[in-house]
């Protein structure tokens, strides 16, 4: 394992260029492209791909296509969780999807940061990731965000176009940018 490896999987600052990293997202992206190549009704081949590429699928979830994904290994999805077409999971860091989780169109799971101060870093291609969680039951609606570092808590409902930049509690509805909650559920 490179050291730009190790230091991404602690959540420090790394090279996003290291050629482990780059020979990792190419063979990601080589499983991304074999899901996204598939034909309606080809599930068990969808099935098999995901299993391959991701860190774990629970049983009865499904990623509809397109679907794009930095590594996979680092993306956990629990049982009967739903990803809906044209999700973007940017697993620099741990993606963990909790049970009965669905995710609506062109959702947007971004582990990603890049330096805010220090603009030599950003030319370097200097990076940190951190981790989201979004608990069992969840439901987020279509072209949600979820930024660096945020749980969403279980059967915790985020509208549609919501930007979520911090941890939303259980059980809430929250919505907007930045998504705020709303009410209790």
């Amino acid at each position: 394992m490179s050291e730009q490896k190790e230091r991404m999987l602690r959540g420090e600052l790394y090279r996003d260029n290291d050629p482990v990293l780059v020979a990792e997202r190419r063979h990601c992206q080589q499983l991304v492209d074999r899901f996204n190549a598939t034909r309606s009704g080809e599930d068990e081949a969808r099935q098999q791909i995901l299993t391959e590429l991701l860190g774990g699928i629970g049983a009865g979830s499904w990623i509809m296509p397109r679907f794009q994904c930095d590594f996979g290994y680092l993306i956990r999805m629990g049982d009967n969780s739903f990803i809906n077409y044209d999700a973007i999971l940017m697993d620099c860091a741990p993606i963990t999807i909790g049970n009965d989780v669905s995710i609506g169109p062109r959702a947007q799971l971004l582990t990603s940061l890049h330096p805010i101060e220090d603009h030599e870093q950003r030319r370097q291609r200097w990076e940190t990731a951190a981790p989201i969680i979004i608990g069992d039951n969840a439901w987020l609606g279509g072209g949600v965000i979820v930024c660096p570092g945020v749980t969403i808590g279980a059967n915790t409902v985020v509208g549609a176009g919501s930007v979520v930049t911090r941890d939303l509690p259980e059980r809430v509805l929250a919505v907007g940018n930045p998504c705020r909650v709303i009410r209790d559920l």
